[in-house]
């Protein structure tokens, strides 16, 4: 197995001290709270570094992950080789008029947030997803009838050759939980959302009822990825797991939240085999019982 550390060189030319981190625990940086460590993290401050990082790892063929707030990745406990950069510090959020533009690590609560106290709807639904604005971006999240793709005005994107690039609603091909960021690789830079004036004691209203909403249904007091299976067409994943009779089947410190069935959780200091395990099972029994396939909304990264 190689091991990029040796790297960190390269690095230390671009970035402060502080922004580099060694065999960093990736448990500490995704929302699962499990996995191996990484060679290298790194946390860039400007999108300048952002491009530059990526130029020293393709010419020196280092593997690089992109993550923002690490709400919907999976990291298996053998870790990751290469290289993760994490884009939180990119998270300058403006409000223009009736436009929110959003910086990729800044959080979609926050952005809801911002739109809130400016009198702008559109947005709210967003209010508890754990997300960043990348990653939203990237998988066009969604939730309680809301989606990225009604709100989104434009994207600017660092594109394959390192080109920023500012894609338009129309070309981004938002679909559900896919973009053509995802398609293509892209990595997200800043958002410009397209919102409407309105109320605000009916915009916070709004938000306050999503989040009573949120608290009563969902599992928030154990580590997860939000929703982990993508809603298969026709069905709901929630309801086929809880027909399956699979609340609260569990390996490990994982199982399948008693709370709510689309979430798988790490409620007891489980692995990232652990958690692998679960979904696996929960695959296997729908397929089973009802013939349907389930896909994994979260992201798995790394190695066993």
């Amino acid at each position: 197995m190689k091991h990029y550390g040796e790297y960190k060189n390269l690095f230390s030319k671009l970035y402060k001290e502080s922004q580099i981190q060694l065999d960093a625990k990736m448990s500490e940086h995704i929302y699962f709270k499990v996995g191996g460590p990484v060679d290298i993290l790194l946390t860039p401050n400007s999108i300048q570094q952002v491009k530059e990082t990526i130029t020293i790892c393709k010419e020196n063929n280092i593997p690089f992950y992109v993550i923002g707030n690490g709400s919907n990745i999976l990291v298996k406990d053998g870790g990751i080789r290469g290289v993760v950069i994490k884009l939180c510090e990119l998270n300058k959020i403006e409000c223009i008029g009736n436009k929110v533009i959003a910086e990729c690590g800044a959080l979609l609560k926050d952005v809801s947030k911002a739109a809130t106290e400016g009198s702008l709807a559109g947005v709210q639904f967003a209010c508890g997803i754990p997300g960043s604005v990348g990653g939203a971006v990237f998988m066009n999240a969604g939730a309680y009838d809301g989606e990225i793709s009604f709100v989104i005005e434009s994207a600017e994107v660092l594109d394959d050759n390192q080109e920023i690039r500012i894609i338009p609603k129309a070309e981004l091909n938002l679909g559900y939980r896919q973009s053509i960021v995802m398609q293509k690789g892209y990595i997200v830079l800043r958002a410009t959302f397209n919102l409407v004036n309105g109320d605000k004691e009916k915009i916070q209203a709004r938000v306050d009822e999503l989040t009573k909403r949120r608290e009563e249904r969902q599992p928030l007091e154990y580590p997860s990825a939000g929703s982990t299976f993508k809603r298969p067409e026709g069905y709901f994943a929630g309801k086929l797991i809880e027909d399956a009779g699979l609340k609260g089947f569990t390996i490990g410190g994982a199982c399948v939240s008693a709370k709510h069935a689309g979430f798988v959780i790490n409620y007891n200091n489980g692995t990232a085999k652990d958690v692998l395990g679960v979904i696996c099972h929960v695959k296997d029994e729908v397929k089973k019982q009802f013939g349907v396939d389930l896909y994994p909304e979260v992201r798995i990264w790394g190695e066993d």
